[in-house]
């Protein structure tokens, strides 16, 4: 499967965030710890908020280790809000219309996991999605299907609700396919303000995924860390696995919930599916 990161906080050069790290996301495209694959080397991308409300993206099928135009841009790009992600593919094809993170309008989404049984579910999921927002899908992968199904059941409005109802669509579509434990997901998704994150999986044995503590608190327990006096005091990380290894810095999302982080401050709450009708 996949790695991932969201960043939140002061305006920061990708650099900083993409390859400074101990045990970068760069450095974890080709020695994860944590993930189902050693490797992800099947593309990566990077999407970020900038001028205006619109985020920017940056796609490669090239592995994350071996692009000269990503160390490039990285070096330039500054921004408070910034998602990357290294594919390990689960079956569809290695394209960059496949990579993630994908953008609808002001919207950014990534995903780490996989949808059981996808190719029967397929036209079921797409036939589910709204039409003015079917045009809008360019890959193959169930990740995009999945960030369409949230659109479609108001993303924009109510992030929780609408990946609830989706989680929902997928359970119960699974079960009259004869599709077991279909969802498997780690998930992160921003309007350019905040940022939601999703923990979830059908077998409640999901993928892994971390919050970082507070800076301030950090700083008390690492003071020797000059790096901790570069981020600002609202800084937050989310990763599929753990940039360092720093006592007392990253916190596991628990398992079937959700958490809505803002500048300096997080809140987690319960997820749980909503069912159709």
């Amino acid at each position: 499967m996949c790695r991932w990161m969201a960043y939140s906080g002061e305006p920061i050069l990708a650099e900083e965030l993409l390859f400074r790290p101990v045990h970068s996301l760069i450095d974890q495209s080709l020695h994860s710890r944590l993930g189902v694959e050693t490797t992800n080397g099947d593309g990566f991308g990077i999407g970020w908020y900038g001028e205006g409300p619109v985020p920017a993206v940056f796609k490669s099928i090239d592995p994350a280790w071996n692009d000269r135009n990503l160390r490039e841009i990285s070096r330039q790009i500054r921004t408070p809000l910034l998602f990357a992600h290294i594919r390990a593919s689960t079956g569809t094809p290695v394209q960059r219309s496949n990579c993630h993170p994908f953008r609808y309008d002001r919207w950014l989404w990534m995903h780490n996991g996989a949808i059981a049984g996808f190719h029967d579910l397929k036209r079921d999921m797409m036939l589910a999605v709204d039409p003015s927002l079917y045009a809008e899908i360019e890959g193959s992968t169930d990740s995009e299907a999945l960030f369409h199904l949230a659109l479609t059941y108001g993303l924009a409005e109510d992030p929780p609700s609408a990946v609830a109802r989706a989680i929902g669509f997928v359970e119960d579509l699974a079960r009259r396919h004869g599709v077991a434990d279909p969802l498997q997901m780690t998930v992160a998704t921003s309007d350019g303000e905040s940022i939601w994150i999703f923990r979830y999986s059908s077998e409640r044995r999901t993928r892994s995924l971390f919050y970082s503590t507070d800076i301030a608190q950090l700083r008390r327990l690492h003071p020797e860390l000059e790096v901790l006096y570069r981020l600002g005091t609202g800084t937050r990380f989310v990763v599929s696995e753990p940039l360092r290894d720093l006592t007392g810095a990253w916190n596991e999302v628990p398992e079937s919930s959700y958490a809505v982080l803002h500048p300096g401050e997080q809140q987690i709450l319960p997820l749980r599916p909503v069912e159709p009708g």
